[in-house]
């Protein structure tokens, strides 16, 4: 039996995902955040606790989308061409974010209100809108030969719009507990309060869409449902209520451990994620272009894929040394000037 280069790479666009999804997420839940916070001083704390390294999360987003492009054009193609509007307008959320972030810092006490607001709002758009991503992928393509033969506005229906709202959420919730882990009070309780609320709002988001799509998708109600896979899968619905029950228990003991909320928060992620993937699985454009069929030449999969086992150690070893080196509570007045 070979090597499968084009299941190796989908392995390794889904682990790219993933990691966006998780170190960009809770610096973009930050932003969301934001609206809730009014103090400024907590206010610098929260962007001081993600100064160092949001930067260098979106590493995996560049990654991510380079390799889809190179191992699996015919989806890369599709992609771009069905979701031209919503990745653009994601594209100039995370752009306007990453300016208000820094000129926030330089700016008068007069203009910095000007540059919260863009931070807020950079970060809301750019999540609703790879909220929105994800639901169009679930829902699916139209494609004729191998060309997309949809409007520019297929994309905008009632469930892409709610899992937009539901990525808001998500991301959050993980900056809600990131700041547990890395705040002092009173911002610590401000986000144990808000963690607690937005974990309901997320479970109702999770229940909703776990009803809505084996309804509208047939494809995936067999895959979850008809035996012996309903078995397999069922430990996944089981650990989204343990994790869910183990989250809401530590932030509601200030006495229990800062760090095992964003770990709780990292697991229902994880486990959310992985639904996904198995929701779609073998497809990569939905319903019916498998990975197989959308995938470059094994020669250029072999030829990137050496690249891509060198640079892979090099992003994972800088990332820990710099989450490793900004460990610890951010207080007022440390941090990014």
């Amino acid at each position: 039996m070979g090597i499968d280069l084009s299941v190796i790479w989908f392995v390794i666009i889904v682990f790219a995902t993933l990691m966006y999804i998780v170190m960009d997420g809770f610096d973009l839940g930050i932003g969301i955040l934001f609206p809730f916070i009014r103090d400024k001083t907590s206010r610098d704390v929260m962007v001081n606790s993600v100064a160092p390294v949001w930067d260098g999360n979106e590493t995996w987003l560049v990654l991510g989308g380079a390799a889809l492009f190179g191992a699996f054009p015919l989806a890369y193609a599709i992609i771009i061409d069905a979701l031209t509007l919503p990745l653009s307008l994601m594209l100039a959320g995370l752009i306007f974010r990453g300016v208000a972030f820094e000129f926030r810092f330089q700016a008068t006490p007069s203009h910095r209100p000007f540059w919260d607001i863009a931070f807020q709002a950079g970060s809301i758009l750019a999540t609703f809108c790879q909220g929105v991503v994800v639901g169009a992928v679930v829902s699916g393509f139209k494609v004729t030969g191998r060309q997309f033969s949809g409007g520019q506005l297929d994309w905008l229906t009632s469930f892409n719009l709610f899992c937009g709202l539901g990525l808001v959420i998500t991301y959050a919730l993980l900056g809600a507990t990131w700041l547990v882990m890395k705040s002092e009070d009173p911002l610590q309780q401000q986000m144990r309060v808000l963690t607690s609320r937005l974990l309901l709002a997320l479970l109702v988001i999770f229940a909703i869409i776990s009803i809505r799509t084996p309804l509208e998708h047939p494809q995936i109600a067999e895959r979850w449902f008809s035996t012996p896979n309903l078995y397999y899968l069922l430990p996944v619905p089981i650990c989204v209520l343990l994790f869910s029950g183990l989250l809401w228990r530590t932030v509601t003991r200030p006495e229990s451990s800062h760090a095992l909320p964003f770990i709780c928060t990292l697991g229902l992620v994880f486990l959310g994620f992985s639904g996904l993937g198995i929701s779609i699985w073998p497809n990569i454009i939905p319903p019916d272009i498998s990975l197989w069929n959308a995938a470059a030449p094994l020669q250029s999969q072999g030829f990137m894929l050496v690249g891509a086992l060198f640079i892979l150690p090099f992003i994972l070893m800088y990332s820990f040394w710099s989450y490793y080196v900004f460990r610890g509570k951010v207080r007022h007045g440390e941090g990014y000037h």
